[in-house]
């Protein structure tokens, strides 16, 4: 009995993927706005950028964990994993920067608006795979 009292039905990866974007709605469009207050007020985008994508990291570790995935697995683990994804996606971000805004000329706001899309979706493939995976239960197993 106690093991039907702890299943939790799979959850389909375009309801993960919904949730997924309404947790990053949420953080990014306020993360955007402090974005571009920060650099109006000091410029300097790509530090704007890495100080805000840390914070950004850390409020989606915990909010995608228990929302987006309900992962119950160890969290010292996931979050190492999680940790390493967000350097991946950091990079990504920082990568699309430099190429666009500092060799192609365009508009850092312009760059960094499309960066939170291209990254989020990369950072969801990878968070759904590698960081909260789910298990395969095995047919007889409690």
């Amino acid at each position: 009995m106690s093991a039907e009292l702890n299943f939790k039905p799979p959850q389909s990866a375009l309801w993960q993927f919904l949730k997924y974007v309404l947790v990053g709605l949420l953080t990014n469009c306020l993360g955007y706005l402090l974005y571009l207050a920060l650099t109006y007020a000091w410029g300097m985008p790509k530090l704007t950028m890495t100080v805000l994508y840390s914070s950004g990291a850390m409020v989606s570790f915990f909010a995608n964990r228990r929302f987006t995935f309900r992962h119950d697995g160890h969290i010292g683990a996931a979050g190492i994993r999680f940790a390493a994804v967000q350097v991946a996606g950091y990079l990504l971000n920082l990568t699309l920067l430099v190429i666009f805004v500092d060799r192609l000329g365009f508009a850092h706001q312009l760059v960094q608006a499309i960066a939170i899309v291209v990254v989020a979706v990369f950072l969801f493939l990878l968070t759904r795979a590698f960081v909260f995976k789910t298990k395969p239960v095995k047919d007889g197993a409690n």
